[in-house]
């Protein structure tokens, strides 16, 4: 249980380095100083996929995040289950980040609405300013009927 548990804890620690390293803008200066899509080193930071693949391959060492056992011995077996773990933690990471677009996508359109509502409510605001200052002087005084919502 414990090992499933680090599994997932590690691959969410990869998917969110890696978003923040390719999508927030504290390293947009480092993404365009190497180029941004346009060149190699530049589509590795720019890219969340690949990046999380270099941050799993540094994560799963220091972690010792092992999942996948191989029979093969030696250096070649070492090598072997760092390079297959690492990609299992990076497809994991991958299915995070699927699961944090539908909810930061929700986020978005709970604030796109309430600010819709917001910019509705100021605009029927400024109508109704408009017409008490284009009513005559003598309807003024009789009070408007209120604002439909």
């Amino acid at each position: 249980m414990t090992d499933l548990f680090q599994l997932f804890a590690v691959s969410a620690v990869v998917m969110g380095i890696a978003q923040t390293l390719t999508k927030e803008r504290i390293f947009a200066p480092l993404r365009e100083w190497l180029g941004g899509k346009e060149t190699w080193c530049g589509y590795l930071v720019s890219c969340p996929y690949c990046a999380s693949h270099y941050v799993a391959f540094v994560l799963v060492p220091l972690t010792g995040t092992y999942p996948i056992p191989v029979v093969v011995g030696g250096w070649v077996g070492s090598v072997l289950s760092w390079f297959l773990s690492s990609i299992l933690v990076t497809v994991i990471a991958a299915f995070f980040r699927v699961l944090f677009w539908f909810v930061d996508e929700a986020q978005g359109l709970v604030r796109r609405r309430q600010r819709t509502e917001e910019e509705e409510t100021a605009t029927k605001r400024l109508v109704r300013k408009k017409v008490e200052q284009d009513l005559p002087l003598g309807e003024r005084d009789e009070p408007l009927p209120p604002a439909p919502h």
